[in-house]
């Protein structure tokens, strides 16, 4: 899919509120509203736009403790990929994984609700995951930027 100025004008608006109403939207993005809603629905259909989510604050929910955890598979065994992927998805505390070049195999982005939470996932769960040959974890401090999914808009030339 294309998308000219006015789709990305409207992408930025939702991604700064995604509970904007359609007038309130097609006015910051100069369109009717009917305009406005039948661009919308395209987004939508075309899977430009994947979904609509709260953002919470962690802290507020008690989850206290991020960090980054590189971990390192054995490759030798067979499905070693897909078998750990599919186990990333059962953990709750991953809030993010990726695979990575380097040193790891990956790097997953943990949230606990503290220190003894997040030692309770790395010795009981990820320590005895089959295959896991080695796991470094990095503390986040602070954040000092945190954008969760809002991409940059930039139109195509």
């Amino acid at each position: 899919m294309n998308l000219d100025a006015t789709d990305l004008r409207i992408l930025h608006a939702l991604q700064q509120d995604g509970r904007i109403s359609n007038q309130d939207l097609a006015e910051k993005v100069a369109l009717s509203p009917s305009a406005c809603l039948r661009r919308l629905r395209l987004l939508e259909e075309d899977g430009v736009i994947s979904g609509y989510r709260a953002v919470l604050n962690a802290e507020r929910l008690g989850v206290e403790f991020e960090a980054i955890v590189h971990v390192s598979l054995r490759q030798d065994v067979e499905d070693w990929h897909e078998t750990f992927i599919t186990k990333v998805q059962l953990w709750p505390e991953v809030v993010a994984a990726y695979v990575i070049t380097g040193a790891s195999n990956y790097a997953l982005r943990v949230q606990a609700r503290d220190l003894k939470h997040f030692s309770n996932f790395i010795v009981n769960t990820l320590n005895r995951t089959a295959g896991v040959t080695d796991i470094r974890s990095e503390i986040v401090l602070q954040k000092i930027k945190d954008r969760d999914a809002v991409l940059e808009l930039v139109a195509k030339k």
